[in-house]
């Protein structure tokens, strides 16, 4: 086990060797009080939907504790005739390794618009916000920290759900005086469920939509995932100084070094995406590349604690001192899904190929679910589907966002 620990850590040290010098975007001290759309002439805008042949907006709001968050608006499909529906916001996050970390918006942009979330959804007629959370790449700004700063990555998937995702909900809600279809993928439904589950945003929404739910999750299949959790490898970090987790190092000699980790594991590495996210059915062999966007070291600590204990629960500081200062008891406070108000309408889509939302964690969920209106809860389980499989199949708008798209426009 000692091994298992030390190459696992390598390879966590692996991962977070990062690019420094990329291009950031810094407003520091400058809160926006208006609704400015912004020129960027290296945002998602620019880079992958106008080259599309679609209209696009950036726009920026800042949330309570001071990020700068990036927002694409697409107004308008490719026929040019203005959305005749209400907003939807979709928000793309990952979790938890060097495969498959989080990543911005334009995951949802990707493949061809016959096949990408983001432009499906214009073309149906809807105003889609494209929304890029604290840390990523369009939305590193901050009104008095940069990322230099120790106190900049101090987060975790707490904030994102009570500063994050109110933040853009209110932004879209006072712009377009309408009540929101909300999409997640993966972490982005935790961040859906949890501040639904505390009374956030439910007026400002009028459905949502889970793809891939993560909730409960100590039952996950992959083992890398697993043991990175059980060996406390993101808490070693924490403590060593490095509190972003950047996971941009790559080239050959890193896949090399990734490779022996592998073999000393005794894994079958040819494709580790699939050891992380399961064995994907159908994605676009052209387009399989995986960038990556850096996070919290906090945060992965913090959904680490979940894999440890199987409980949807604030960040454990791990001294009941903290945890009293912080939440005002010694242990933190359970998030309550049963506490979702019954009549919100909930749109749970899962893959039986999954090995981050595993089937049996899901299980649990809709078990916390049962007392759900039957008519405001529709599942939609696709057995040969896993993680990235509901973002970037060749055939996901048949499987999933067709029958999604029929569930928003009921609601």
């Amino acid at each position: 086990m000692a091994n298992t620990v030390v190459s696992l850590f390598s390879i966590v040290l692996l991962c977070i060797t990062a690019a420094q010098g990329r291009k950031r975007l810094h407003l520091n001290n400058e809160r926006l009080t208006s609704y400015p759309v912004i020129n960027d002439i290296d945002g998602i805008c620019k880079t992958m939907v106008e080259t599309q042949g679609y209209t696009c907006e950036e726009h920026q709001v800042t949330t309570e504790d001071g990020y700068i968050l990036s927002l694409q608006r697409m107004p308008e499909g490719r026929s040019g005739e203005k959305a005749d529906k209400p907003p939807s916001v979709i928000i793309e996050l990952r979790q938890l390794t060097c495969v498959e970390l989080f990543q911005d918006a334009s995951t949802w942009l990707v493949n061809s618009p016959d096949e990408s979330l983001g432009f499906i959804l214009a073309d149906n007629g809807y105003d889609v916000w494209l929304a890029n959370v604290r840390g990523t790449q369009y939305s590193s700004g901050h009104t008095s920290l940069i990322p230099n700063d120790t106190a900049y990555w101090d987060w975790s998937w707490d904030e994102l759900a009570s500063y994050d995702l109110p933040a853009f909900a209110q932004y879209v809600y006072n712009y377009t005086g309408q009540r929101i279809h909300y999409a997640g993928h993966s972490l982005g439904t935790l961040m859906a469920l949890a501040a639904l589950s505390q009374g956030q945003v439910v007026n400002m929404l009028r459905s949502t939509a889970l793809l891939c739910p993560i909730a409960h999750m100590n039952q996950i299949p992959s083992l890398l995932t697993k043991l990175a959790a059980d060996t406390f490898i993101a808490n070693d970090m924490y403590w060593l100084g490095i509190h972003e987790f950047n996971p941009n190092g790559r080239g050959g000699a890193a896949s090399k070094f990734v490779e022996d980790i592998c073999n000393k594991l005794n894994l079958n590495c040819s494709n580790l995406m699939s050891l992380v996210t399961g064995p994907n059915c159908c994605l676009n062999s052209s387009r399989t590349d995986i960038s990556s966007e850096p996070t919290a070291t906090k945060n992965l600590i913090h959904l680490s604690q979940m894999i440890r204990t199987g409980k949807i629960v604030k960040y454990d500081y791990g001294d009941q001192g903290q945890n009293m200062q912080h939440y005002g008891q010694p242990v933190p406070p359970l998030y309550d899904m049963t506490a979702i108000p019954n009549e919100f309408p909930l749109f749970l889509s899962y893959g039986g190929q999954d090995f981050l939302s595993d089937v049996k964690d899901v299980q649990v969920l809709l078990n916390d679910l049962k007392d759900h209106n039957g008519n405001k809860l529709v599942v939609l389980f696709k057995e040969d589907y896993a993680h990235l499989d509901f973002v970037r199949a060749v055939n996901a708008k048949q499987m999933i966002y067709d029958p999604m798209i029929s569930f928003f426009n009921v609601n």
